[in-house]
């Protein structure tokens, strides 16, 4: 399975308890820190819980904090393509909504499940992944060990045996273009994608030639021309010729969206600086009265104030 960059402030799935809200790009509150959870706005909506710990009841709201999709879900993600994945509760079936609540795909898949991404989202069965299409029904039929989502035209996958998988590319047709041969890969952006060849991360084009030599010790998605690299312990920024054009020097750093990317910096033993920096890495928002953030979507980014 593709390999997700996750940091203990800052995370891709939805993070829970506490006061949690959204802030502008000027660091402003504009939905107030009223939820038990948050994730980022997508196709004009964010996922957002109320209740307490252990029982979570999730919906959806527009950017002006007013429910969408009123929350009885146990666990919800993020809108793509119109559509977004659904459970009931932990240990339940995944299935699919549209953007009024409507269940368009009926929960029937176990174990994880992915987003809609270019007219297809992979799903497990008896622990071989596949591809649905919009309708639900098998585009590609169960056959990989592992599956990242669909992006320029192509999908990483995994194929051979337990713990002797190797990471390849297919097209849409279900044919692979890029020979598995690397320990881990994720999905292409901007033209490239990270693979990890031995226990080192650099980048492929779309023919499979490593163009960044692997060299890091973890490495992301290209966003707005930049990805997030990690060297030893601590989180930089290259260019798509590998230049590292931000040294790494961050203890957890986020994609750039809008211009600005989401950093954490250790100061002490119990005291960090967290905010936003530009693409020079100067420092543009210091938050200190929150102890979470998020990227930025659409122009907010989800926060959990102290």
């Amino acid at each position: 399975m593709k390999k997700l960059l996750l940091f203990f402030f800052l995370m891709s799935v939805t993070l829970v308890g506490g006061n949690w809200g959204y802030i502008d790009t000027t660091g402003t509150v504009v939905i107030k820190t009223d939820f038990s959870g948050a994730g980022d706005f997508s196709e004009g909506l964010a996922r957002v819980a109320i209740g307490s710990a252990f029982r979570l009841k999730w919906g959806y709201i527009d950017r002006t904090g007013k429910w969408v999709i009123k929350p009885h879900w146990g666990g919800v993600w993020d809108f793509s393509e119109g559509l977004a994945r659904v459970a009931p509760g932990i240990g339940f079936k995944y299935g699919y909504i549209d953007k009024k609540g409507k269940i368009v795909i009926k929960p029937r898949f176990y174990r994880e499940v992915g987003d809609f991404s270019e007219g297809l989202a992979r799903v497990t069965k008896i622990w071989k992944w596949g591809y649905i299409d919009r309708t639900g029904k098998w585009a590609l039929e169960p056959q990989f060990v592992g599956a990242g989502d669909f992006s320029e035209g192509l999908a990483p996958v995994a194929t051979g045996r337990f713990m002797r998988w190797k990471w390849g590319y297919i097209d849409k047709k279900g044919k692979m273009v890029i020979k598995p041969e690397f320990v881990d890969a994720g999905k292409f952006s901007e033209g490239l994608a990270w693979v990890k060849v031995g226990l080192k991360y650099g980048y492929i084009n779309k023919t499979g030639k490593i163009v960044i030599k692997p060299q890091f010790h973890s490495a992301g998605d290209f966003s707005e021309g930049l990805a997030k690299i990690k060297v030893w312990e601590l989180y930089g920024y290259i260019d798509k010729t590998g230049k590292r054009v931000i040294k790494p020097q961050y203890d957890g750093a986020g994609d750039f969206s809008g211009g600005v990317a989401v950093v954490k910096k250790e100061t002490g033993m119990l005291n960090a600086k967290m905010g936003y920096i530009d693409k020079t890495g100067g420092w543009i928002l210091e938050l200190p009265q929150f102890d979470f953030l998020f990227d930025f979507h659409e122009g907010l980014a989800a926060v959990r104030a102290k």
